[in-house]
């Protein structure tokens, strides 16, 4: 048995799968987590929900500095005890969908990358926060649910082509590392799991003349999805259907395609039409 499983039993702490509390004790599993992520000592890791801290020291015997950020207040003990030999460790107790994760770095001047297995009832929120967080992030390794990690990697037309796909697609090349089965976490999900690594890019994968509109562009595409894209415009961005029809011939696309089923470059594409229309009706009214 693992020293921090122990400590869990002898601590008679029981999991609150409210808080999505899967927790992996396997130290093999735990190191080539580790080496997948590609951690090295001369980066900061931020790590969500450590948990007990079984993953935190393996993160913390490569890395440069670890901070780790825990919800669950019972956890804290548990996981300074478990770290007290780390000098480039530092836990945070707080909530990750509100913590100032800038201030979490501020005093780091190296690469910041963030490695977790993150409670899966918050996956999509947290990753989106993430990766717009402000933070230059190196890389984001997370173990999430496997159905979650075939929408990250999936292409247009597909079930799971969305916005979650679009933003990190549109910043990081996305890689599955490891397969995860639910037997390996204690207590099991119900799921099997994936463990994802996201390198991002020194530039978004396509060049856009305003990300709000691109991100504006693509939610009007799958809002609804099953329509064509000139009805998301119009029902999004409250446009009359001529005018719709004429911003999607600008952009060189059919005005019968549906959103779900356009590229990121299609996306690009019409997004810098829609810009460019609304500089020229700007310019109008002056």
């Amino acid at each position: 048995m693992s020293k921090t499983k122990e400590r869990i039993r002898e601590s008679q702490l029981r999991y609150q799968q409210g808080l999505g509390q899967n927790f992996i004790y396997d130290d093999d599993l735990l190191e080539s987590l580790v080496l997948s992520a590609g951690v090295t000592p001369e980066e900061c890791i931020i790590e969500i929900g450590p948990g007990a801290g079984s993953l935190t020291g393996h993160l913390c015997a490569h890395a440069g500095k670890v901070v780790s950020v825990e919800l669950d207040e019972r956890l804290l003990p548990l996981i300074r005890v478990g770290m007290e030999k780390y000098d480039n460790f530092t836990l945070v107790h707080g909530d990750a969908m509100q913590v100032d994760l800038k201030g979490l770095v501020a005093d780091w001047t190296g690469p910041v990358s963030v490695v977790a297995n993150i409670p899966y009832y918050i996956t999509t929120p947290l990753i989106t926060r993430l990766v717009q967080c402000g933070i230059p992030l190196r890389r984001l390794a997370v173990m999430v649910q496997k159905e979650v990690a075939d929408k990250l990697l999936s292409s247009p037309g597909e079930d799971g082509w969305g916005m979650l796909a679009v933003r990190c697609q549109y910043m990081a090349d996305i890689e599955r590392a490891l397969e995860v089965p639910a037997r390996c976490f204690t207590p099991p999900p119900k799921v099997d799991s994936t463990f994802v690594v996201m390198t991002f890019l020194d530039a978004p994968r396509v060049r856009v003349q305003s990300e709000g509109d691109f991100f504006k562009i693509a939610q009007a595409g799958f809002a609804l999805r099953r329509k064509t894209m000139t009805n998301g415009l119009c029902a999004a961005l409250h446009m009359e259907r001529p005018e719709a029809v004429a911003l999607m011939e600008a952009a060189g696309l059919d005005e019968k395609v549906r959103g779900e089923k356009l590229t990121l470059e299609e996306l690009a594409r019409l997004s810098d039409a829609y810009t460019e229309r609304k500089r020229e009706h700007d310019s109008s009214t002056l």
